[in-house]
């Protein structure tokens, strides 16, 4: 029954014979290892087309969608996460495939007569591979992608001539919008892997009449396709997708930035790291002559000497230019593309950049899984400039971290190369409290060294606390110390009791011998108010550091009970902090909602990429 199904399905197909005409073609020289990489690039592809067609099935290309529909399958879709991660590092193994084949094609001679024009063939899909590349990166619509797109239209805009009306065929227009997005969907989903399956046809046809350019002297006897080669095709294969799958694994996916804004600036914006030589590459080139000739001029003389292999190749003399040209090449891609990794790490702005645009992704990815809102209809862009916990942390990036610094000990967090004012980290701490109390730090960045207050506030401060630390635990009648070393950890531990963090029974005791050290006479009472006792002639410290203390300092630090007592000082002595409340500032100030956000952070309990224990 079978064998009369096959033999009609042979009779009517010929798909037998067809088979045993491709796994029987003669392999010069046996199977080798070396001739797999044609083979894990028709795989890539097929995992490419597969994935996004599944892809493709979520996808909603619209700015208003396009983001939310990313975030579905990342977050929401039942292993869209990894299907997702698949689909972007095999989009990189690709890349790296590319680059491997066509070094094995030259240094076999496989580029020469007569198969000159399979050569072109393939470097025209490498051409379509890289451009694949770059508008898939657009299609998340998130920040990343967005700036990253920008600039590489920019370049388009910049050819002679045609530059304006080729960038905005491209773009859609003069400015990014529902146009752009379509169009590199278009070319993305649609014409772009139709050119490039009907190049890898003509590919695979010019190949098949060919045959495979075994590099000479033959070691071993001639085999077959099928088994031996087939075999090592399929490890390799499968090597290539373990390694993507468990990158994919490792990094949960592809990483999704906040939704573009064109208004907002993505001073993080990098492209892939396939790209990243070109973009270290034209830092050496300044001015538009410049970026003409780093952009256009020298990337197609490359090309052109690419194309002009199989000519040059005929003799000796051209194979091993042609050799020596593309492991240049190739050595000066490695070079730009390590250094610009090397400078991007030294570059403390662009870490601050990269943890400021983590920042602001988390709270996207927070507000578009929230069951009581999630993305408006108004798309993704709309939730993060009228949500107000989106608002707040633009507010922190944009403003409070102009001024205040907010690292951690390792070196985490934003490193403010100039602050003017204190180190937010571990704010309403018993850390933070006890180095607002040392006599060394509290002049120091992390406190009050850059700001008028050191100068003229905190010379009281100093000699209260140097006499306190310098006379250890002495407290000798006379000595003109008030509080002891020991003392002033209790002190410390009392305002992180106040500002209502977390304290174990050990700490609680600690804050409320701190507490009475506070009140006792001669202390901060002489200044501060706490409770009943003292006068406001410093910040009041009756809730220091709890939620309702730092929203009322953040919406209007010249209150009274903070910053007032100021008010007689001359002008230039005064805080310098802004009002960020509308009462005290009704042009620019923010709602009591956004306050209470920024108060969160201030205290570390919103928890978007800088959580403290």
């Amino acid at each position: 029954m079978i064998h009369s199904l096959v033999n009609w399905i042979e009779h009517r197909t010929g798909v037998g014979g067809l088979m045993r005409h491709v796994l029987y073609e003669r392999v010069p020289g046996g199977a080798r290892w070396r001739y797999v990489w044609g083979s894990t690039l028709a795989f890539a592809f097929f995992v490419q087309l597969v994935t996004g067609v599944i892809l493709w099935a979520a996808y909603s290309p619209a700015t208003t969608t396009a983001w939310g529909s990313v975030y579905y399958i990342q977050h929401e879709m039942t292993g869209g996460w990894f299907l997702r991660g698949i689909h972007h590092f095999m989009a990189q193994a690709m890349v790296v495939l590319l680059a491997i084949h066509l070094l094995q094609v030259v240094w076999d001679g496989a580029y020469r007569a007569p198969r000159e024009v399979n050569f072109w063939m393939g470097l025209v899909l490498m051409l379509i591979v890289l451009a694949l590349s770059l508008t898939g990166y657009l299609l998340p619509w998130d920040q990343k992608g967005y700036w990253a797109t920008r600039v590489a239209t920019n370049l388009v805009g910049i050819t002679p001539l045609v530059g304006e009306k080729a960038q905005e065929l491209v773009v859609g227009g003069t400015n990014y919008s529902h146009a752009t997005l379509t169009r590199f969907f278009a070319l993305h989903a649609g014409v772009l892997p139709a050119l490039l399956i009907g190049c890898l046809v003509v590919h695979l046809a010019l190949f098949r009449r060919h045959g495979l350019c075994a590099k000479l002297p033959l070691k071993k006897s001639d085999g077959y396709f099928w088994p031996d080669q087939v075999l090592k095709d399929a490890v390799a294969c499968l090597a290539v997708m373990a390694v993507v799958g468990g990158l994919s694994w490792y990094f949960h996916g592809a990483e999704l930035t906040a939704p573009a804004d064109g208004a907002r600036q993505y001073e993080a914006a990098r492209p892939e790291w396939y790209f990243l030589f070109l973009f270290q590459f034209l830092k050496l080139f300044h001015g538009e002559t410049g970026e003409i000739i780093g952009a256009i001029v020298i990337p197609g003389l490359l090309m052109a000497v690419l194309f002009a292999m199989p000519l040059l190749g005929r003799r000796p003399v051209g194979h091993y230019f042609n050799l020596g040209f593309l492991f240049a090449v190739f050595a000066g891609i490695v070079y730009l593309t390590v250094a610009a990794f090397q400078e991007d790490a030294a570059n403390p702005e662009l870490k601050n950049a990269k943890w400021a645009a983590k920042l602001e992704a988390e709270v996207a990815l927070d507000l578009a899984g929230a069951t009581d809102g999630g993305i408006p209809p108004a798309g993704a862009r709309a939730m993060m400039r009228e949500h107000p916990k989106a608002v707040a942390i633009q507010v922190i990036t944009d403003q409070c971290l102009k001024c205040h610094n907010y690292q951690g000990p390792n070196g985490e967090g934003y490193n403010n190369a100039n602050p003017t004012a204190s180190n937010l980290w571990g704010f309403g701490r018993q850390e933070w409290a006890r180095g607002m109390l040392d006599p060394e730090r509290i002049v120091s960045e992390d406190f009050f060294g850059n700001t008028p207050l050191a100068a003229r506030e905190y010379g009281m401060v100093m000699e209260f606390l140097h006499k306190s630390t310098e006379g250890g635990n002495n407290l000798e009648e006379g000595s003109g110390i008030v509080y002891t070393r020991d003392e002033l950890d209790k002190v410390a531990w009392a305002l992180h009791a106040k500002a209502g963090m977390d304290m174990n029974e050990e700490q609680t005791k600690l804050a409320s011998e701190g507490e009475a050290l506070i009140l006792k006479d001669g202390g901060c009472t002489n200044c501060h108010l706490y409770g009943d006792a003292g006068y406001l002639g410093a910040p009041d410290l009756t809730d220091w550091g709890s939620q309702a203390w730092v929203e009322e300092m953040v919406r209007n630090p010249k209150h009274e009970r903070m910053y007032g007592y100021l008010a007689g000082w001359d002008e230039e002595d005064k805080a310098t902090m802004p009002t960020f409340g509308i009462e005290a500032n009704p042009n620019s100030g923010y709602s009591d909602e956004v306050i209470a956000y920024i108060a969160q952070w201030v205290r570390g309990e919103l928890q978007l990429g800088q959580k403290q224990e």
